[in-house]
C-alpha cells in the first residue's frame, strides 16, 4: 500500500483518543482523520461537534467493513484488545494496539502470526500512563511498541548509557510512583480485577519495555505485585516492584506505587562504575497535550530547566562531581506516527518489532507468577 494520505478511523472517543491520538494523527500529513466511533455521544461530549468534517459512527463494525479505512484506532479496555485487533486484521486493516498489547502472550503470538499471514502491519502504541487505557488500531501489520520511547527523559538516559558516560551499569531504576492512597470509585474499571488490568499492565508495560529496549531480555525475574491501599477487597493490584536480573550483576528495577507522599517523585536512578544519573518528574508532553498544547506549538516537548536531572561523575583524582544535566529535546510523540506512516508507504521499518511487545507481556506473566510463588524465575 503506497497511497497517501492514509485514512485513519479512531474507535472510541475518550480522553486517550482526544488527548493522545487525534492530535498526533492530525500532525502527520501522510495521515487523515477519516472516522471516529463514539457509541453514546452527549451534548457536552460529541465527536461530531468537535470534528464536523469527520465521519462519526456508532459501531466498530462500520469501520471494519469500510474499504476506505486504512488505519483503525481502537479506544477500549485491555480485555477487548485481542478480539478487536483480530477483527481488524481479518478485515484487511493495519492495526495499532495500545498498551497493554494483549492480556496474554499466547494471544499476542496469534496476532503476530495473523498479521504475517495477511501481510499487514500491527503495532502497539504506548500512550498515557495513568489514564484509561484505550485501543489504538492504525491498520498496519508488524507490531510496534512505542511512544514512551520518545519521552525526553528516557532519550536522555539512553544517551548517557550508550555513550558510556556512566560506565558499566550496576543498577537501573525506573519509577512511576504517585500518592493516591484512596480506592478508586467502584464504577471505575480501575477498581476491578479484570483481564490485563492493574498497575503491572497499565504502567509496567511502559517501564519494563524501556528496560528491555536498553538491556535486552533478562536472565531472571522477581515480582512483588499487590495493593498498597487499605480496604481493597476486589483483588485489584495497584502497585508492583519487578526486578530484572542480568549478567555481570546488573539489576534493573521497575516500580509503581500509590503510597508515595513526595513533592518530587523519582523517575530514574541509574548507577554505573563511572557515574550516576538521578531524575525526578515525568516527561512534559503528556501534561502539555492535556492542557491543549499541540505538536508544533512553541515549547512543545521542551522540559523546564527546574525538572532537569543530576549527573554525578567520577573525576581523575577519584572524587565525585555533580551538576544539572539538560534533558534531551525529543522528536516528540509525533515521531511514532511519522515512522509508522512511512512504513505503510513502504519506506523503512516500523518503529518496534511486534515480538518485543509480546516479550513484555511474557515478562509481566512471569512477574505475576513469581509474585504468587514468592521466588525468582528463569526467563
Amino acid at each position: 500500500m503506497s497511497k497517501e494520505p492514509f485514512n485513519v478511523a479512531v474507535v472510541g472517543y475518550g480522553l486517550s483518543a482526544k488527548v493522545f491520538h487525534i492530535p498526533l494523527i492530525l500532525a502527520v500529513p501522510a495521515l487523515r482523520l477519516y472516522a471516529i466511533i463514539q457509541r453514546s455521544p452527549k451534548p457536552e461530549d460529541d465527536a461530531k461537534h468537535d470534528f464536523p468534517q469527520v465521519k462519526c459512527l456508532r459501531s466498530s463494525d462500520e469501520v471494519m467493513k469500510d474499504p476506505a479505512v486504512d488505519l483503525v484506532v481502537l479506544s477500549t479496555i485491555p480485555e477487548t484488545h485481542f478480539e478487536l485487533a483480530k477483527q481488524a486484521l481479518l478485515s484487511g486493516k493495519h492495526v495499532v494496539v495500545e498498551k497493554p498489547f494483549t492480556p496474554t502472550s499466547k494471544e499476542a503470538d496469534e496476532l503476530i502470526a495473523l498479521a504475517e499471514e495477511k501481510k499487514l502491519l500491527i503495532t502497539v502504541y504506548q500512550s498515557q500512563t495513568h489514564l484509561t487505557p484505550k485501543i489504538l488500531l492504525i491498520l498496519v501489520a508488524k507490531i510496534v511498541w512505542a511512544d514512551r520511547r520518545w519521552d525526553s527523559d528516557f532519550l536522555t538516559v539512553s544517551q548517557l548509557i550508550r555513550s558510556d558516560t556512566l560506565g558499566r551499569i550496576a543498577e537501573f531504576e525506573t519509577h512511576f510512583d504517585r500518592h493516591r492512597p484512596e480506592i478508586p470509585q467502584a464504577a471505575s474499571w480501575k477498581a476491578k480485577a479484570l483481564p490485563a488490568s492493574g498497575a503491572i499492565y497499565d504502567l509496567g508495560t511502559h517501564l519494563i519495555d524501556q528496560i528491555v529496549h536498553l538491556f535486552g531480555l533478562p536472565k531472571k525475574i522477581t515480582g512483588f505485585i499487590g495493593s498498597q491501599r487499605d480496604g481493597d477487597t476486589g483483588g485489584f493490584e495497584d502497585s508492583f516492584i519487578v526486578l530484572l536480573h542480568y549478567e555481570k550483576g546488573l539489576i534493573a528495577t521497575a516500580k509503581a506505587g500509590v503510597v508515595s507522599p513526595e513533592v518530587n517523585q523519582l523517575r530514574y536512578w541509574v548507577r554505573g562504575v563511572k557515574g550516576s544519573f538521578k531524575k525526578f518528574h515525568l516527561d512534559c508532553q503528556e501534561d502539555q497535550l492535556k492542557k491543549g498544547m499541540r505538536p508544533g506549538d512553541e515549547g512543545f516537548g521542551i522540559e523546564p530547566q527546574k525538572n532537569h536531572g543530576v549527573l554525578t561523575t567520577t573525576q581523575n583524582d577519584g572524587s565525585l562531581r555533580s551538576s544539572t544535566y539538560p534533558t534531551d529535546v525529543p522528536a516528540t510523540y509525533v515521531e511514532f506516527y511519522r515512522i509508522l506512516s512511512a512504513a505503510m508507504s513502504g519506506k523503512g521499518r516500523v518503529p518496534v518489532r511486534a515480538e518485543e511487545a509480546r516479550d513484555v507481556i511474557r515478562l509481566i506473566e512471569l512477574a505475576k507468577e513469581s509474585s504468587e510463588l514468592r521466588r525468582s524465575l528463569d526467563v
